[in-house]
């Protein structure tokens, strides 16, 4: 008889465990593992699992996000859906459910009408794989700024007043960050105003810094910027693309830096009688966000009215850098400086200052005033510094030098031809002289280098024979072509040389 009752108990606890396995399947994806390759799409955002949360399977393959279910339980319940929530059979379910899962069952709802007559499959989405890798500098323990501006020597070439002062910002910052607070001392954040002409290298100084310190960083212009209940982005987009860098993870993106670029286009616009959305109202509303609030931002897109869930961001430990070429500035200096004395003994000739390229070395916060921005916008930004223009010395560095320099890029494509590819010293003057013609910067370089290398690189692959190709100053100016040699030459001088 005891064996019989030990029989029976056996078969129960099978039933019993069989079934729990069932429920657990049903909940938890049928026994799908973690390691596959492929995240589940919620059937009604559509958003990825990586970005929506943990997901519920429903039959036929359907996936809801845990936002979703919450959403759909709140309309639900609103209506009572034909009384099937006053139902004591129904009701107890549901407490069963929230029991194991902390979420009510939506087994009422009519599947087959969302999935229409032959069914839809459950989208899915590749996972994406993150390679484990080692930042040159380690955000916990943060080296000292000579060897933060080292690592941007490797990159940034000249510029040295703005990679010091960017690095002391940076590490004074990040040591603020980490203590939290000295004390009863608090510290206060260090935001940075820099102001150079076009194509000086400020977006990059900051994309090297970024990647030097593996933070996330966000990148956004000024321009688009509205007056909230206006059309384009709200200034809280700002954080929203800061915490989308960070793969929407709040913790990680407090301690990120943002890059405001072109913010010299949101400055006061001079006499105007309407409305001033993308001007001094943008300003105001940055206010917020230099100083520290938090913020509540869309998680997953760029506007609050979209339908997904919203992210509290406090804004007190990210880094702002704001960034322009404020044109114009160098006339509203040098009037500044010429007035302190125009007449007698001590005045100054006025066009003293019209051939210094360093000019707005000279800045002062009036004259950020009278170009436009407020008081107290310039007051949240204590560092202020300048980027001097490019010279003829500097484009040369800048071709060869830098760790991923242009021509080093093209001689890389071409080794894979295995073709030498060399520059005469000529040929590099040459190019920094049109560069400084069009006045556009760095930005130059590559646009001339693109014209002339074109024919090269498409005449290069037709003959094997080719092994080095020398660039030369008649080349760039249109009086010559480039030096050519074949391999068969250089072979002979190689034999020739072993004989000797």
């Amino acid at each position: 008889m005891s064996d019989l009752f030990d029989d029976n108990n056996e078969d129960r606890e099978e039933q019993q465990s069989g079934q729990e396995d069932k429920d657990t399947s049903a909940t938890t994806g049928a026994g799908k593992s973690d390691d596959s390759e492929y995240e589940d799409v919620c059937f009604i955002c559509r958003r990825p699992e990586s970005k929506a949360g943990r997901m519920f399977k429903l039959p036929n393959n359907i996936c809801v996000c845990d936002d979703c279910m919450h959403k759909t339980m709140e309309t639900v319940s609103q209506f009572d859906y034909q009384g099937m929530l006053n139902n004591p059979d129904i009701q107890k379910e549901f407490d069963e459910i929230s029991k194991q899962n902390g979420f009510p069952n939506i087994s009422f709802v009519n599947l087959a009408d969302l999935r229409g007559e032959g069914g839809i499959p459950n989208k899915q989405k590749p996972k994406k794989r993150k390679e484990a890798k080692t930042p040159a500098l380690d955000i916990r323990n943060i080296p000292a700024p000579h060897k933060i501006k080292a690592s941007l020597d490797e990159y940034v070439v000249g510029q040295e007043h703005a990679k010091k002062v960017i690095s002391v910002a940076v590490y004074n910052h990040y040591k603020r960050v980490a203590t939290n607070s000295m004390d009863s001392i608090e510290i206060e954040k260090s935001n940075m105003l820099m102001i150079g002409p076009t194509g000086c290298g400020k977006t990059y100084l900051v994309k090297t810094l970024a990647r030097l310190l593996d933070v996330p960083l966000a990148i956004a212009d000024a321009t688009s910027l509205t007056e909230a209940g206006y059309i384009g982005d709200d200034i809280e987009s700002v954080v929203s693309k800061l915490l989308a860098a960070a793969d929407n993870d709040v913790e990680r993106a407090e301690q990120g830096i943002v890059f405001i670029d072109e913010i010299d286009k949101i400055a006061k616009k001079k006499e105007t009688h309407s409305r001033d959305v993308s001007g001094e109202s943008v300003q105001q509303g940055l206010l917020k966000l230099l100083e520290g609030a938090e913020v509540e931002v869309p998680v997953g897109a760029n506007s609050k009215n979209a339908m997904v869930p919203l992210a509290t961001v406090n804004t007190r430990n990210i880094l702002f850098i704001c960034g322009g070429a404020f044109p114009e500035l160098e006339d509203i200096i040098k009037e500044r400086l010429s007035k302190s004395a125009s007449i007698g003994f001590g005045s100054e000739l006025k066009d003293k200052y019209d051939k210094d390229k360093n000019i707005l070395s000279k800045v002062a916060v009036e004259d950020i005033r009278k170009f436009g921005m407020i008081p107290e916008f310039i007051g949240r930004l204590p560092i202020i510094y300048t980027l001097e223009g490019l010279s003829k010395e500097m484009m040369v560095k800048i071709l060869k030098e830098p760790k991923n320099a242009i021509l080093k890029q093209y001689q890389k494509l071409l080794e894979l031809d295995e073709v030498k590819l060399q520059f005469a010293d000529e040929a590099l003057e040459a190019i920094a002289e049109k560069a400084m013609e069009r006045d556009t910067g760095a930005r130059a370089l590559r646009s001339i280098i693109e014209e002339f290398m074109l024919d090269i690189m498409y005449e290069i692959p037709k003959d094997d024979n080719i092994g080095i190709v020398t660039i030369t100053r008649e080349y760039i100016e249109g009086t010559g072509g480039p030096i050519i040699d074949i391999r068969s030459n250089l072979i002979n001088e190689f034999s020739v040389e072993e004989l000797k």
